[in-house]
């Protein structure tokens, strides 16, 4: 790999590991560049944040490749993971405490099955408190963080597909197609609802996003060390 090539402009499909922020990826490829080509600045940024807690397929563009970021942040996604019912968090997932806990007792296959049904197509979500989501130049989650309430407004998106892929309570296992914009911890609560209980997103992990694949992509330290040969 010669300079040119990342000036240029190059796709790198990289698997976030677990408690990265994106914004740590991008740090961390953006720093290998400059430190092997010896370059004052070049430009590295991603085609659509995961959580920290979220692992997976990370698009990282290089020089002229980032003015395509947006086109690649439109494609739609896949996303496999676990919804944990009986329980419910303020930010959706771990990254937060159990604020309540439900009763499951009543939770069938069948139930869980029909309401994964339901939420195929166009839908209505209200993303969580804890986004990046920006609010007066605030992102949500530093208002949250505070403990400052904030209305968010719903948004449109579409899940082309929901399989529920295991049960194993209070675990289910799921894969979801979805369009830009999609809120999988949204889901995930809104999920325990219908279930006339509560629920949260336990582990998700990004598999596809448009045509890049989550078993093209390398790990950023792979990436640091086949820089470095």
């Amino acid at each position: 790999m010669e300079v040119e090539d990342f000036l240029n402009g190059k796709v790198l499909i990289i698997d976030k590991p677990l408690n990265w922020t994106s914004f740590q990826v991008v740090n961390k490829i953006r720093w290998a560049i400059r430190r092997k080509f010896n370059l004052k600045k070049i430009k590295v940024g991603h085609a659509g944040t995961l959580d920290p807690l979220a692992t997976g397929l990370l698009i990282i563009c290089t020089g002229k490749m980032t003015k395509n970021i947006n086109e690649y942040q439109a494609e739609n996604k896949e996303y496999t993971g676990t919804i944990t019912l009986g329980a419910t968090t303020p930010s959706f997932d771990l990254e937060t405490e159990v604020d309540q806990s439900f009763p499951i007792g009543h939770v069938t296959n069948e139930l869980i099955l029909n309401a994964a049904e339901s939420f195929k197509g166009l839908i209505k979500q209200k993303p969580p408190i804890y986004s990046a989501i920006k609010k007066d130049g605030i992102r949500l989650y530093e208002l949250a963080r505070k403990g400052e309430h904030t209305e968010i407004k719903s948004r449109e998106v579409t899940v082309f597909d929901f399989e529920i892929t295991s049960i194993d309570l209070p675990e289910v296992h799921f894969r979801i197609l979805c369009s830009k914009g999609t809120y999988i911890r949204s889901i995930a609560n809104d999920f325990g609802k219908k279930l006339e209980s509560g629920s949260h997103l336990s582990s998700l992990r990004r598999t596809k996003s448009g045509a890049f694949d989550l078993s093209k992509a390398i790990s950023p330290e792979s990436f640091v060390e086949a820089l470095k040969a």
